[in-house]
């Protein structure tokens, strides 16, 4: 009996001794496989059946689905090379994102400081809208006629610069994709 109560108690000690923190390794799976008999936690998740609580994976989930963008009614100087049209068949994301900003003219009239408005809209392998540009937020407190006016300033904007020519590699992995832009009227007004 003492001798059973001698390896209950190593176990509980053992155990408590093992309670630490343990640290995923960070080598991608497919370089560094595992066993059940390392003494170490396994990629992509380590779980056993003697831990309390849920089991839960250490997922390397990939790059997010979503393209999102800020356009700026008046780029830093700084940015000012990131609003050129590119002068070629768009192949990057970031030539996207530079023939995007350079369509982008704010509205005159209604036009309020500080107006921020973002959209949502995904491109064919054409270059062309899959549908209407959908409104996802608008600056708080503001009128409906000023909305509407940003609204149709987007809309007009990326009108005049459809279709997109892009690459075949370029339009391929960017259709059907959701692309949020964010467009911020930083102008200063004189009242």
């Amino acid at each position: 009996m003492w001798r059973g109560i001698l390896i209950l108690v190593l176990l509980a000690v053992s155990a408590a001794a093992d309670a630490r923190p343990r640290q995923i390794n960070p080598i991608p799976f497919s370089h560094e496989p595992c066993s059940v008999l390392d003494g170490r936690p396994c990629t992509p998740s380590y779980c056993s059946p003697l831990e309390p609580g849920p089991c839960i994976p250490e997922i390397d989930y990939p790059y997010g689905q979503n393209l999102q963008l800020t356009i700026e009614s008046v780029p830093a100087e700084s940015d000012r090379a990131k609003y050129r049209k590119p002068d070629h068949d768009l192949d990057t994301i970031g030539d996207l994102f530079a023939e995007l900003r350079s369509c982008w003219s704010p509205p005159s009239d209604n036009a309020r400081a500080g107006m921020q408005m973002s959209v949502r809209f995904s491109l064919n392998r054409s270059g062309g809208l899959i549908g209407p540009p959908r409104m996802t937020f608008a600056t708080a407190g503001v009128p409906a006629d000023t909305r509407a006016s940003y609204l149709n300033a987007i809309n007009s904007s990326l009108k005049a610069c459809l279709p997109l020519k892009f690459t075949s590699g370029l339009g391929g992995a960017l259709a059907g994709r959701p692309i949020a832009v964010r467009y911020v009227d930083n102008r200063q007004f004189s009242n």
